[in-house]
């Protein structure tokens, strides 16, 4: 006799002001199951995990948990029933302490006093993040962590619940492969003491290496479900995509010119030090490395962020360069896309057009008074350019999916026309369809000759579209591997310093 599943969505339907986001959705987890949810973004997937938890109320369907017809109210319902989600977007607060915000709501207090239990609180924070093979100190501010470090303190506040279905949304995309290792361990742990995963990613890689079955949306409607042993890659992503996708990374045709930027001895004393590269023209140069290696340092460096005590010699077609601020980057033709573009590369709250307008309001004022008709036409070759989902100029920036949002950012920053662009992450949390365009985007700048450092986690992505690839370790540049005699096994080689 089948085992009752966990969780059972049958036929749900949601719109927004009459548009439909789903339609006839069926979602099905067993027991001690690691489901994946893939779809590209926009196809739903948040969308139903949100009515699941009870932020969403549905318009038609119904929704069983472990056998029983049930309606969440908020999201404090569905944890007290066991539900435990690990949200894409950090949801902590940075000025707090990692103990603080793991315990947040739920802190330990003697008796009804006010009184908190600071030191069991501590213990238990070290506890749960040593079961990640974490070490990370329970008094830190999180806010001075890496967006990494705070994703795994995340991670760890989801499975101190003692959950029975954990909603992982994009758990990986701010890890390292040593820190992504210790969560499948965990993973692998849960699934044998019956706790279900509903896990969401674009990685496919991962999907096929932890997942035991797979469902996919597409525009909101159901597509199908698949045990992974019995699909491949090609047919996920055509079930994604509704066509064949092609090669996941586009060929380089691009033949990089002479030096455009060359980086001597760039140093900060605890974060990296002693650092020379060159960037041609054309160019990708992809940074490889683990975590805390100082690769988005060294880039913020380069931009004049908070970085810019860094002391070395950055020389631009031949000329010295002195950035001490961004917009000293931003005049010498200097863009960059940061890892996180949530807080630092957007401005949700506003328009595309607004967005798209920020690096270059000066060209796109006379007189002193900004133009709207040219914020606007800007806007419009902008969403034309990049292909982006939309419904014109006007859409606020927070209600675009995570892969039209990062094209928003790439147009922020062609918008200045850059000589170099730097990318950092630049398709974490992008789904498979959107990754492409982007890398083709990517290949046309380069062709226009603009000049392209790309750091990434992923290194099929640092393989499939650099040149050459730096790698970091511990600070320090080690090694340029030029593409051809590129591997994993060598990138990973040189970043542990292992042999």
């Amino acid at each position: 006799m089948k085992e009752t599943p966990y969780v059972e969505m049958r036929s749900i339907h949601k719109s927004f002001s009459g548009n439909q986001v789903l339609q006839d959705v069926n979602l099905e987890v067993e027991q001690g199951e690691v489901h994946a949810l893939m779809g590209e973004n926009g196809a739903g997937k948040s969308t139903l995990m949100k009515i699941l938890t009870g932020i969403y109320k549905y318009d038609e369907g119904s929704i069983k948990v472990n056998g029983e017809e049930i309606t969440f109210s908020n999201p404090k319902e569905a944890e007290n029933a066991g539900i435990s989600v690990i949200h894409q977007e950090l949801n902590v607060i940075p000025y707090l302490t990692v103990s603080q915000n793991m315990f947040l709501g739920k802190e330990m207090r003697y008796g009804k006093t006010g009184i908190l239990k600071e030191k069991e609180m501590r213990a238990s924070t070290k506890n749960s993040l040593q079961r990640l093979g974490i070490d990370i100190n329970p008094d830190q501010v999180l806010g001075e962590l890496s967006v990494g470090q705070q994703q795994m303190v995340e991670i760890a506040r989801a499975l101190s619940t003692n959950a029975k279905l954990i909603i992982m949304d994009e758990p990986t995309a701010a890890l390292t492969d040593r820190e992504i290792s210790s969560l499948f361990d965990v993973i692998h742990n849960l699934r044998k003491s019956g706790v279900s995963i509903i896990y969401i990613s674009h990685r496919l890689e991962e999907i096929f290496n932890i997942c035991d079955r797979i469902t996919v949306l597409r525009d909101g409607e159901y597509i199908g479900t698949q045990n992974i042993v019995d699909t491949t890659f090609e047919e996920v992503v055509r079930m994604m995509v509704g066509r064949e996708l092609g090669e996941r990374f586009p060929k380089r045709t691009t033949v990089p010119g002479e030096v455009r930027l060359k980086v001597t001895n760039l140093s900060r004393p605890g974060w990296f030090e002693k650092v020379s590269f060159e960037v041609r023209k054309g160019e990708i140069l992809g940074v490889a490395g683990l975590m805390g290696a100082g690769r988005t340092e060294i880039m913020k460096a380069l931009f004049g962020g908070k970085t810019n005590k860094a002391k070395g010699d950055v020389i631009l077609n031949g000329k010295p360069l002195i950035i001490k601020h961004p917009v000293d980057a931003i005049r010498a033709g200097i863009g960059f896309i940061t890892e996180d573009r949530k807080d630092e590369g957007l401005i949700l709250p506003f328009s595309i057009r607004d967005n798209v307008s920020l690096t270059n309001l000066q060209g796109l004022s006379s007189f002193g008074i900004l133009s709207r008709k040219k914020e606007e036409e800007l806007a419009k070759v902008t969403i034309q350019k990049l292909r982006i989902k939309s419904t014109g100029g006007e859409q606020l920036v927070k209600s675009l999916s995570g892969g039209n949002q990062q094209k928003v950012v790439i147009g922020k920053w062609l918008a200045i026309k850059p000589q170099i662009l730097i990318l950092d992450e630049p398709t974490r949390g992008v789904d498979i369809g959107a990754k492409k365009e982007i890398y083709q985007i990517m290949n046309q700048l380069t062709e226009e000759g603009v000049s392209i450092i790309m750091v990434s986690s992923e290194l099929p992505e640092v393989l499939g579209m650099s040149d050459r690839i730096a790698v970091m370790r511990e600070g320090k540049l080690v090694t340029i591997l030029n593409k051809e005699e590129a591997d994993q096994e060598k990138i990973m080689q040189a970043a542990t310093g292992g042999e």
